[in-house]
């Protein structure tokens, strides 16, 4: 939708959207002019985001597949963003074929293209929620994630990309603890989340730019991201800069600079 082709009707092309930002920002086509426009501005203030939306995806990928091969086979990805490579399906069930994933965003373009693209495996199973992560009981009593997702076994949790949009006025700790109270012992969670603590200048003017628009972000501390994961214990190597988290063999990442955290721990 680079030419800005005619949208569905319930979306208003006026108005920016994280996952279209991102979209345009790892050189994707289903985005309109307001979002390029947040996307130049952030880039403008820190080039640096270019990197960190790739190494956003990366860990995402990096972190499924993980998962998946410690026996992880129910997938609750929330912000799920345009469907592009890597899809956390696709990882999962490359894994384990019988896999099963519940998608969640609430941009219908996003919906759109997730039922549209994103096959599940004949043995395993995949679902699209049109919601808010800002309403939890939308998503957990959804007869779609119902229908996938046997609670009483432990679900892997993913929230990558997303919370910086929720802020705590919004009480982003209580919306996260919402999900992992409604899974059992041995689930895990999976996050990333942007931070000021390596590069403060840069990422604080990210924020601003940001900021000047309808979307507002919320920049938070290690010490405030690690709340997310209160009754859970963090696996190696711990809540790190995104390319840092198990980087795949003879990856160069520990001498690049990092706008974000990504962690994953598992429910005690």
């Amino acid at each position: 939708m680079a030419d800005d082709a005619p949208a569905p009707p319930k979306i208003n092309t006026s108005v920016p959207h994280p996952a279209r930002i991102y979209d345009y920002l790892l050189g994707g086509k289903d985005n309109f002019e307001a979002d390029r426009k947040v996307a130049e501005a952030t880039v403008a203030a820190s080039p640096g985001v270019l990197q960190g939306v790739r190494d956003n995806r990366a860990f995402l990928g990096r972190a499924v597949r993980f998962l998946a091969e410690q026996g992880i086979g129910q997938f609750l990805d929330i912000g799920t963003g345009i469907p592009t490579q890597g899809n956390t399906h696709e990882v999962a069930q490359a894994v384990n074929p019988a896999a099963r994933v519940v998608y969640v965003d609430n941009d219908p373009i996003v919906m759109a293209h997730a039922r549209a693209l994103l096959r599940s495996t004949p043995e395993g199973r995949t679902a699209y929620i049109e919601a808010d992560l800002r309403d939890p009981d939308s998503i957990l009593d959804h007869p779609d994630t119902l229908a996938t997702l046997d609670f009483t076994e432990p679900i892997a949790i993913v929230i990558v990309g997303t919370l910086m949009y929720v802020d705590d006025k919004e009480d982003a700790f209580g919306v996260v603890k919402r999900y992992t109270d409604a899974v059992v012992p041995g689930s895990h969670l999976a996050i990333t989340h942007v931070t000021a603590d390596f590069e403060p200048e840069s990422l604080e003017a990210f924020a601003e730019a940001y900021n000047s628009t309808h979307e507002m972000l919320t920049l938070r501390t290690r010490a405030e991201i690690m709340r997310f994961f209160d009754g859970f214990e963090l696996v190696e190597p711990g809540m790190v800069g995104l390319s840092q988290w198990r980087p795949a063999p003879g990856e160069d990442s520990y001498r690049r600079t990092h706008g974000a955290y990504g962690a994953v721990g598992r429910k005690l």
